[in-house]
C-alpha cells in the first residue's frame, strides 16, 4: 500500500514569535560597531544606522522561514491520497483539526495493513517531521502507522527528493516535473507558487488555491512516483 502526502505550512502565528525576533534583533544592533578605520563621527553613525536597517529589513525574512521550523510554523493545508485512489485534502480548519483529520486519514487508509509506503517529495526530511513536531506541541498522539522516525532509505519511506538526488542532495519538484514530462506547480491555478509563496495566498484569502495546489503536488509525487519505479 501507498500513502502519498503533502502539506502545506505557514510563519508562527503567535504574536509572541514575532515579539522574540524583534528583541533578538535589538540585541544584535546594540552589538553593531564601525571598523576600526572608521574615525569620523558621522561616518561612523552612517554604518551604524546602514547596519541597522538591515537587520530591521531581515526581521521579515526571519518570521517568514519558521514556515519552516516545525517548532513555529502552523500545517495550513494537507493532501493525502492511497494508491490510485482519490487525492482527498483539507484546510479550511484549526491546526488542532488538521492533525487530527491526518491522523484519521492515515487510519482509514491504512486499516489492516502494517506496513504502509509514505511516498512525498522531501517527507522524510520535512513534512514527517514537521507533522510529528506539530503534533507534539498540541499534544496528539499520532497513528502508529505514520513512519515519523523512519531514515530516507527506508522501506516504509520512498522520497522522491532522496531517490532521484541521492542522500543529502536537493533537486526541486519543479524541476523533477519539468525533466519528467509533468505539469508543473502553479497550473492547476494558472499562476505561479510554492512553498514561499503559500503565506501571500494565504493573506490575500486565497486558501482554496493553496488547497488545490497542495493536492495537485500529491499528484505530481504520485506520477514522479510511478515513473521511478517503472510503472
Amino acid at each position: 500500500m501507498n500513502i502519498y502526502i503533502d502539506i502545506e505550512t505557514i510563519p508562527g502565528q503567535n504574536p509572541a514569535i514575532r515579539q522574540q525576533l524583534e528583541a533578538d534583533s535589538m540585541a544584535e544592533k546594540a552589538l553593531i560597531k564601525a571598523p576600526a578605520n572608521y574615525k569620523d563621527e558621522a561616518k561612523i553613525a552612517e554604518y551604524i544606522a546602514a547596519k541597522s536597517a538591515e537587520i530591521d529589513a531581515d526581521i521579515e525574512n526571519r518570521w517568514r522561514k519558521t514556515a519552516l521550523d516545525g517548532a513555529y510554523g502552523q500545517i495550513v493545508a494537507c493532501a493525502i491520497a492511497c494508491d490510485d485512489g482519490r487525492i482527498e485534502s483539507a484546510s479550511d480548519m484549526n491546526e488542532r483539526e488538521m492533525l487530527d483529520w491526518i491522523n484519521n486519514m492515515v487510519a482509514g487508509m491504512t486499516q489492516g495493513y502494517q506496513l504502509p509506503v509514505f511516498i512525498g517529495h522531501n517527507i522524510a526530511g520535512f513534512d514527517l517531521k514537521f507533522i510529528f513536531q506539530r503534533m507534539v506541541i498540541n499534544q496528539i498522539k499520532p497513528h502508529k502507522n505514520i513512519p515519523f522516525f523512519a531514515k530516507p532509505w527506508d522501506d516504509c519511506i520512498f522520497d522522491t527528493m532522496v531517490k532521484w538526488a541521492g542522500v543529502g542532495n536537493r533537486v526541486s519538484l519543479d524541476k523533477l516535473c519539468k525533466v519528467l514530462n509533468i505539469d508543473v506547480k502553479g497550473s492547476e491555478i494558472g499562476e505561479e507558487i510554492d512553498g514561499s509563496k503559500v503565506w501571500d495566498f494565504v493573506k490575500a484569502g486565497r486558501l482554496d488555491d493553496v488547497e488545490t495546489y497542495c493536492a495537485a503536488d500529491v499528484a505530481r509525487v504520485r506520477k514522479i512516483h510511478k515513473l521511478m519505479t517503472f510503472q
